[in-house]
């Protein structure tokens, strides 16, 4: 487990206002909606969850209004993280699909991304974690799966002497 940890609450809210989002640009078919959704994924993936202005939004009004969580209900952050550059790769389809006039790339794009941040908010069940948990199984013997920018190796590791 990664030692940033998540409220589960405030990833369904996140994924809500991301499903708005993505309905949005799926209705409008405009690009810039999409760039938009495109940035925040990749802050989010990319750069730390901490960035991402709904979970800043959950953080301050919606947050203090509940029970506090229990901290073994937390969630770890590195299948969130990972789901976010799934949903970037999406995003980025789709704006490139638009702007490109590439209008089915944009929509088949789009309703991918759109299905996946329904189903974490509506029933809880994030797509791109439950991949990265297989990937995490199904990864060969000897291959890291630690998150290198808390742990990162050391410069002579695995070189033979």
């Amino acid at each position: 487990m990664s030692a940033v940890t998540l409220d589960p609450r405030g990833v369904r809210f996140t994924a809500g206002m991301t499903s708005a989002v993505l309905a949005l640009g799926l209705v409008t078919g405009s690009w810039r909606v999409l760039a938009a959704q495109t940035v925040l994924f990749g802050m989010c993936a990319f750069v730390g969850m901490r960035l991402n202005p709904w979970g800043y939004l959950y953080r301050q009004t919606v947050q203090p209004r509940l029970a506090p969580i229990d901290p073994d209900e937390r969630e770890d952050s590195a299948p969130v993280r990972f789901s976010q550059g799934v949903g970037f790769a999406f995003a980025l389809m789709a704006t490139i699909g638009y702007a490109a006039e590439w209008t089915a790339l944009g929509i088949v794009a789009n309703a991918f991304a759109l299905v996946a941040a329904l189903l974490n908010a509506v029933f809880g069940y994030c797509l791109g974690c439950q991949m990265y948990l297989l990937l995490r199984r199904v990864a060969p013997a000897g291959v890291s799966t630690s998150d290198t920018r808390s742990n990162p190796p050391k410069i002579n590791e695995g070189v033979a002497r």
